[in-house]
């Protein structure tokens, strides 16, 4: 296979806007600058560093409530030393002040579905669209609350609709006059190409019309996470880009598979879906080098922090079980089967006992995603080895350390990946919208035609967007 030929890699900053994201505890490490976490000037400068090395997003991970399962009911004793994700700002107020101080670097952010009514956020993320130029991207759609699972898919289902109605369907193309048909005597904008949208559906009752005028993507760029079978039907449907975490590619393949061909079945381009897989990177000169800082690292992590992150996302609270009880066997089968999952896939970590150290060891650094710990050949190696067997198009590389890990990812690990041919030496589309960079077509910055959303365009020309016609 020639470079020419070769798949080129996405690669995304995963951060969070808290002291520490899947890093518990690592903000007392010396050089660590988590505690800046509510700094402006300290979100920029990682922003323009991550576009001078052409990074392709920055994507911001939130939660709506402090992780209180281990040891609770509604305990933080646990998360607050370890700083994890509890403080946490919104993300989305300072994601335009980085927009301003960079060219093409996008941003994504979480929203959820069952705290954010669809109005108020259609018009957030629209107002982050125009004043970052297109670059904005909204992630997860389907938050964890105390709702039944598949009933959430089905509510950020008919949740997606009406934000498409609103983006895509409110206001006409060309609704607003600009340029040359801005002629001194026309108002702002025509007033019969703005309608109200008059939604009425099973969970949300929405008239309309939406209160701003359409931004550079109108729909910003959508990600999903999630790999159970509703997320993965529901992101074979609405993605553009889907998270995942795995310990190995072999196990990531079916869960891409599966989405592909879901995609395929209604009438998407499987490959125009991109996949992108979540991981750690610690890398340095040497193999050893890199080794050695990972065990530096390790020495701060907050392992009662990470057993307070394993309650939040899983919850369970494992404080209820002594300290050598051995997970892999324990009569609670959730916990069982994510535990037995992580023995025999973890490596190195053969006829080891999972009890509660070594679930906390785990968890400290990266959370539950795959870790890459090498020099920079190891480590291009291994993600080429990704790319192959799991058929994955770039990576969201959290950090152990902010912002030495994406110091060292950008010192050592870029170069590396540029001299293959696998990565970037520039945007695709400079100053471009977040869609044209991410699928690498200038001129894409809406929705493609394949995609559900699409149906509810308000094209020039049509008295009322088809897809309301008759209604």
């Amino acid at each position: 296979m020639g470079s020419a030929e070769k798949k080129q890699l996405i690669l995304n900053a995963f951060a969070m806007q808290s002291p520490s994201h899947l890093n518990p505890g690592l903000h007392r490490y010396p050089n660590d600058q988590g505690h800046n976490y509510t700094s402006l000037q300290s979100w920029i400068r990682v922003a323009q560093k991550l576009e001078a090395a052409k990074f392709h997003a920055i994507f911001f991970a939130d939660v709506l409530g402090g992780y209180d399962v281990y040891k609770g009911p509604a305990n933080l004793e646990p998360t607050i030393p370890a700083g994890a994700q509890f403080p946490i700002n919104d993300p989305l107020y300072s994601i335009p002040a980085m927009a301003a101080a960079t060219e093409t670097i996008a941003f994504g952010v979480t929203a959820s579905t069952t705290y954010d009514a669809p109005y108020a956020m259609a018009r957030r993320f629209s107002t982050v669209d125009h004043l970052s130029n297109g670059r904005s991207a909204a992630r997860n759609f389907g938050l964890n609350t105390q709702i039944e699972h598949d009933e959430r898919y089905r509510i950020a289902d008919e949740y997606l609709d009406v934000t498409y109605k609103l983006w895509e369907g409110s206001w006409r193309d060309g609704a607003v006059y600009k340029g040359a048909d801005r002629d001194g005597v026309k108002g702002y904008a025509d007033p019969k190409a703005v309608r109200q949208i008059h939604h009425k559906g099973k969970y949300f009752n929405v008239p309309g019309p939406h209160l701003c005028e359409p931004s550079p993507q109108r729909t910003p760029f959508l990600l999903q996470a999630g790999t159970s079978s509703a997320g993965k039907a529901f992101a074979a449907k609405h993605a553009e880009a889907i998270f995942l975490n795995g310990q190995t590619p072999e196990l990531v393949r079916p869960s891409v598979d599966s989405v592909r061909e879901q995609a395929k079945a209604l009438g998407r381009d499987p490959a125009g879906i991109k996949i992108v897989a979540g991981v750690l990177v610690i890398v340095a000169e040497t193999d050893e080098a890199a080794h050695a800082k990972f065990e530096e690292y390790a020495k701060y992590g907050d392992r009662e922090g990470a057993l307070a992150l394993f309650g939040g996302w899983s919850g369970y609270d494992l404080s209820t079980y002594s300290d050598d009880q051995d997970f892999r066997f324990v009569e609670q089968p959730a916990v069982r089967s994510m535990v037995n999952h992580w023995a025999s896939t973890v490596p190195g970590m053969e006829g080891k006992k999972w009890n509660k150290k070594t679930i906390a060891d785990y968890l400290v650094m990266g959370g539950n995603g795959s870790k890459i710990i090498g020099g920079p050949k190891t480590v291009a190696d291994e993600l080429e080895r990704w790319v192959e067997v799991a058929d994955v198009d770039g990576f969201n590389l959290s950090y152990a350390s902010i912002p030495e890990t994406f110091d060292d990812i950008i010192q050592y690990l870029v170069p590396e990946l540029q001299r293959r041919g696998i990565f970037h030496t520039d945007y695709a589309v400079k100053g471009g919208t977040m869609r044209e960079n991410m699928t690498e077509q200038k001129g894409q910055t809406r929705l493609p035609e394949s995609h559900p959303g699409a149906k509810y365009f308000w094209r020039e020309g049509e008295e009322v967007p088809k897809y309301a016609e008759g209604q």
